[in-house]
């Protein structure tokens, strides 16, 4: 199992040099990869070619591109770039969003999200491959049929033959599409204790493309504080699980407060939204059970982390990919060597 980096958004309130320190502070631990995401505020290709001409040898991820943003042509168009900039350091990272983000900010429907993303990923994927694109299926056509458009091929190499491609997965569907069109799963809100349930489905996914899980990235993403109180270490997390749960999408749509009723939360997710949508995001934050930020976090001293990275391996992660909530850069740099250490402990680094 191997160690990453989540830098999430820039610019909302952080200093991006800070997110720089952090990054070559995980390359200097050997992390394998630093992600990036974007949302309605910094755009996450932009981050990565920044953070791409200032390291060597740590991977630099989009976690995600999202797929209402660009044509899959600019997607591959952007890869491409990337990967060539960043000497064939970078992975694919791609999401739909939801529907909030999807019509409200980029105008796009968010209708058949999995027939969407599999006609995106296949076109995306010739793209790569550098074959001449014609596509033409029930949310994409290239090129168009009653105009002068012809059908071209990318005029750039990629430094590699394949760029990974991962997707943001949250359902039991989207999970199994992962694991048949993909390289690798994105995973959020991710127990050890309910990664299997998860894996099943992806399994079910490689199967149907006849392949296993030995060449599967499944990115774990967790939160990290260090501290002896638990419960003290586990309060800043709190907003973060309370959007999600909360107000990451409507009372009628939200993927994540879903994941959490799978995950045995049911009567503690429907308080928490209520109360989030209702505008009471402190009683939000106050209603997300401890055992529920204990579980998809590492928490505590080298010692819990070391017990809990081992729960990852064993229940199939094989990247955690860390994000420190630690209030200064330089507690969140301690806490990166904290887990680089308890991974050295637990003894399930590749």
């Amino acid at each position: 199992m191997r160690l990453g980096l989540n830098i999430g958004f820039v610019f909302g309130g952080d200093d991006h040099l800070d997110h720089l320190r952090l990054v070559k502070e995980a390359e200097r631990l050997g992390f394998s990869v630093t992600w990036a995401a974007e949302a309605y505020g910094s755009d996450a290709a932009t981050l990565l070619a920044w953070i791409a001409a200032q390291t060597s040898t740590i991977d630099v991820g989009a976690a995600v591109f999202q797929i209402p943003a660009r044509t899959p042509a600019m997607a591959a168009m952007t890869a491409a770039t990337l990967d060539r900039l960043s000497n064939g350091r970078f992975r694919l990272g791609l999401g739909v969003s939801g529907p909030q983000v999807s019509e409200g900010w980029h105008g796009v429907r968010f209708d058949k999200p999995l027939a969407r993303t599999r006609e995106y990923v296949a076109i995306v994927n010739a793209a790569m491959r550098r074959e001449t694109v014609a596509f033409e299926g029930e949310h994409f056509t290239l090129p168009l049929p009653d105009g002068p458009g012809k059908a071209l091929k990318l005029s750039i190499h990629p430094i590699r033959d394949h760029v990974p491609v991962y997707l943001a997965a949250v359902g039991p569907k989207n999970l199994e599409l992962a694991g048949e069109i993909a390289d690798g799963w994105l995973g959020i809100l991710n127990d050890p204790a309910y990664l299997g349930e998860q894996l099943k489905h992806i399994a079910t996914g490689r199967q149907t493309c006849q392949k296993g899980l030995d060449d599967f990235d499944v990115v774990a993403s967790v939160p990290v504080m260090t501290g002896a109180d638990l419960q003290a270490a586990a309060d800043p997390i709190r907003g973060y699980a309370a959007l999600y749960i909360g107000g990451m999408g409507s009372r009628e749509k939200n993927f994540y407060n879903a994941l959490a009723v799978r995950m045995g939360y049911a009567e503690e997710a429907k308080r928490i939204q209520d109360l989030y949508l209702d505008k009471q995001h402190r009683d939000a934050m106050a209603a997300v059970p401890h055992g529920f930020i204990d579980g998809i976090s590492l928490l505590g001293d080298k010692e819990r982390m070391a017990e809990k990275l081992t729960a990852y391996a064993e229940a199939g992660a094989t990247t955690v990919a860390l994000t420190p909530f630690a209030p200064t850069v330089d507690q969140r740099i301690a806490d990166l060597r904290t887990v680089a250490e308890a991974l050295e402990l637990a003894g399930v680094g590749d």
